[in-house]
């Protein structure tokens, strides 16, 4: 039975998104690039989710099913116009 510490593992490094290669960006340039690239992605999101196309409509409250049927007379009708 292995008695290594799991939570000691080192974790993995992560790639950055952005990366200022040239220059020296103040605060508010670097707060600017990063809401522009965010809204520009979110829009690339926002175009792919409405190409999928509508999501089927449930059929539990269409119109039609609010429709009934109309009442016929006669013997014994008021039991079957419970029946559907």
């Amino acid at each position: 039975m292995a008695t290594g510490n799991v939570d000691s593992a080192e974790p993995t490094p992560v790639k950055p998104v952005l990366r200022v290669v040239k220059g020296d960006l103040t605060p508010e340039e670097l707060a600017a690039l990063v809401a522009v690239v965010a809204a520009r992605n979110a829009a690339a999101a926002h175009a792919a989710a409405r190409s999928r196309g509508p999501k089927p409509r449930s059929e539990w409250g269409h119109p039609r099913r609010m429709a009934r049927r109309p009442h016929t007379f006669g013997p014994d009708q008021w039991r079957r116009s419970a029946w559907g």
